[in-house]
C-alpha cells in the first residue's frame, strides 16, 4: 500500500510539472470529461484522470485529453494509448497534449497488472487486448470521441499490445507501434537462445513495479531455468502475443500501421519487425534507426523535438484526419545509417540490400574450446548501442589478440571503396560439436588498420540433441543493421562461445570445429546498398 501511495503522489507531481500546474491544481479531484465539452472553450487542452472499466472487471488508471476549444456536440478522433511495461499513466502526457492541440481525445492507461491499474501482468495476452476494446468502449460513452475515427498507439509494451489489438477491434483505423514486437520468441528466444540480459530486465521490472501472474511467473522461471521438457509449451505461449501469428486478421481488418524500431533493440531486435512489415498488406510504414530500446523515442516523451513521435503524428493525421502531409506517398521504409547522413528511403525492405551481397569466403577451418568469452561480445544492454547511437562507439575488440583457441576469426580483403552494409547479414557454415548441446555466437566487425574491430551485427545460435562428432549446417541471420564500412578496412566474422547478453548451453569440455567443406563451402553474405 506504502508503494502505491507513493507511486500516486509521484505521478501527480510528474503530471503537474509536465502540465505547468500548480500543486494544488493536479491534487483537484478529478472532473467528467463532459465538462470540457461546455459552450465556453477551453484556452488549452483539458486533462482529466479517471478510474477505467478493463476487462473482466478490472480497474485501469488511465487519463484523458481532450482538445482546447471542444465544442458541445462536435466529435474527435480517438487515440489511445496503452502504457510501456513497468510505465505509469502519465508517460505519454507531453505527446497526448501534443495531440489533444492538434484536434484528438487521447486516452492513456496503465496497462493491466502494473501501478495501480488492476489485475495481474499477463504480457500482452487476452485480457489485454480486451482492455483495448474496453477503454475504446469507455471513451466514446464518456468523451467527445469520434467512433470511425480511432488510432492506437504505443512503445514497446504499448505497441506489442498496439498491434495485437488492432487484429482483434475493426474499428482501430490506424496504428504506431514504436519499439515494439511483432514475434516474441524472435525477439527474445532467436537462435533457439534464450536472451539474458533482456529477459532478466523484464522480469525484474514487472516484479518491481506490477504484479506477475502465475502463467508469467511460470513461464520466466522456465525460461531462464533452460527447462527444455517446457520449450514448446513456451514457445506456443509466445505464439499467442504475437502479431505475427495474427497478421491475416490485422491485414482484414485494414488498419494503417507505422512500425519503428532502432537497429540495436536489445530487447526486440529489428529483424522481427521488418519479416512482419513485408506481410501487411495495408497502408504501412517502417522506420528504423540508431540506438537501443525506446531510445528513439525517449526525448519525445519528455516533450522535446523528435522526429519519431513527429511521424507518428503524422501517420494519425493523414489516416485518422485524412489530411494530405505527404506521409503515404513518401517512400514507405526509411531507415537511417548508424553513422553520420540523413534517412534513405526504399520502396520495401528487400530493396534496402539492392546494392547485391558481398560473400566473404570462411574457407580456414577454426576449432574452438566452448565455455570461455574471448572477449568478443554483444556488449551490455541499453549502454552499448545508447553510446553508439549518441557518440558513434559500439563495442569493440582486439581482433589480432583475440585468443584463437576460443575464437573463430575470418577476415575479408582490404576494401579499397566504401561498404554501405544494408539489411541483413547471413551467416552459412558447417559445425561439428564434441556435445550433444551448445552455443555460440557470431558477431561481423568492422576492423580498421590497427587491428580494431567495431561491432556491426551479431546474434546467438543454439543447438541440442546433436550427435557428437557428426558435423551439421547452419545458416544464421545476424540481427538487421545500416552500418557504413569506410574504404581501407576489412570485415571479419568472429564466433565464440559465451556472451553476457545470452544463455549459453556448452557443457564443460566441449569444443565446436567450423568447417567448409568443398560440396558445401561456408561463406558470410553481406548485403549493401547501391553506390
Amino acid at each position: 500500500m506504502e508503494r502505491t501511495t507513493t507511486a500516486a503522489a509521484v505521478a501527480a507531481l510528474l503530471a503537474a510539472a509536465a502540465l505547468g500546474l500548480a500543486p494544488h491544481q493536479a491534487q483537484a479531484a478529478p472532473a467528467p470529461v463532459a465538462a470540457v465539452a461546455a459552450d465556453a472553450p477551453a484556452a488549452s487542452p483539458e486533462l482529466r484522470f479517471h478510474d477505467i472499466p478493463g476487462s473482466g472487471g478490472i480497474t485501469l488508471k488511465g487519463n484523458v485529453f481532450t482538445p482546447a476549444g471542444a465544442v458541445s456536440g462536435r466529435k474527435y478522433p480517438l487515440i489511445v494509448l496503452p502504457t510501456s511495461w513497468g510505465m505509469p499513466q502519465i508517460e505519454y502526457i507531453a505527446q497526448a497534449r501534443k495531440l489533444a492541440d492538434s484536434g484528438y481525445v487521447v486516452v492513456s492507461y496503465t496497462s493491466r497488472g502494473f501501478w495501480l491499474s488492476g489485475g495481474q501482468i499477463e504480457v500482452a495476452g487476452p485480457p489485454d487486448i480486451a482492455d483495448v476494446s474496453a477503454v475504446i468502449d469507455w471513451a466514446l460513452a464518456n468523451s467527445p470521441a469520434d467512433a470511425a475515427h480511432i488510432g492506437l498507439g504505443g512503445v514497446s509494451y504499448g505497441a506489442g499490445i498496439s498491434l495485437l489489438a488492432s487484429a482483434h477491434d475493426p474499428r482501430i483505423k490506424a496504428v504506431v507501434a514504436m519499439s515494439g514486437w511483432a514475434d516474441l520468441i524472435e525477439s527474445i528466444y532467436s537462435g533457439r537462445t534464450q536472451h539474458l540480459q533482456a529477459a532478466g530486465m523484464l522480469g525484474a521490472a514487472g516484479y518491481l513495479t506490477g504484479r506477475p501472474g502465475p502463467e508469467l511467473q511460470s513461464i520466466l522461471g522456465d525460461f531462464l531455468g533452460s527447462r527444455l521438457d517446457r520449450e514448446q509449451q513456451m514457445i506456443e505461449w509466445g505464439r499467442k502475443r504475437s502479431a505475427a501469428e495474427q497478421v491475416d486478421r490485422i491485414n482484414a481488418n485494414g488498419a494503417a500501421i507505422m512500425l519503428g524500431n532502432a537497429w540495436g533493440d536489445t530487447i526486440f531486435p529489428p529483424n522481427q519487425y521488418a519479416k512482419f512489415y513485408e506481410r501487411l498488406t495495408g497502408p504501412k510504414r517502417l522506420e528504423f534507426r540508431p540506438g537501443d530500446h525506446a531510445t528513439a523515442e525517449g526525448t519525445g516523451l519528455l516533450g522535446l523535438p523528435n522526429d519519431t513521435w513527429t511521424n507518428a503524428h503524422r501517420w494519425f493525421d493523414r489516416h485518422l484526419k485524412g489530411e494530405r502531409n505527404g506521409v503515404d506517398t513518401e517512400a514507405p521504409v526509411q531507415i537511417k545509417s548508424r553513422g553520420e547522413g540523413g534517412y534513405e528511403g526504399y520502396a520495401d525492405w528487400k530493396s534496402v540490400g539492392s546494392g547485391g551481397t558481398e560473400r566473404i569466403a570462411l574457407s580456414d577451418s577454426e576449432h574452438v574450446f566452448a565455455n570461455v568469452d574471448s572477449g568478443a561480445n554483444g556488449g551490455i544492454i541499453f549502454l552499448s548501442s545508447i553510446l553508439d547511437q549518441f557518440v558513434k562507439a559500439p563495442p569493440t575488440a582486439s581482433i589480432p589478440l583475440l585468443p584463437r583457441a576460443f575464437a573463430a576469426v575470418w577476415q575479408s580483403e582490404r576494401h579499397d571503396t566504401a561498404r554501405r552494409v544494408r539489411g541483413t547479414v547471413g551467416l552459412h557454415t558447417t559445425v561439428t560439436p564434441t556435445k550433444a548441446d551448445g552455443t555460440f555466437v557470431a558477431y561481423l566487425y568492422d576492423v580498421g588498420p590497427l587491428g580494431i574491430g567495431k561491432l556491426v551485427s551479431n546474434a546467438p545460435y543454439t543447438f541440442h540433441d546433436r550427435t557428437p562428432g557428426r558435423a551439421f549446417g547452419v545458416d544464421l541471420e545476424l540481427f538487421s543493421t545500416a552500418y557504413d564500412v569506410p574504404a581501407g578496412h576489412r570485415l571479419a566474422l568472429v564466433v565464440d562461445t559465451v556472451d553476457p547478453l545470452y544463455i549459453e548451453h556448452n557443457p564443460t569440455g566441449a569444443q565446436l570445429t567450423f568447417s567448409s567443406p568443398r560440396s558445401d563451402p561456408s561463406y558470410v553474405s553481406v548485403p549493401l546498398r547501391e553506390q
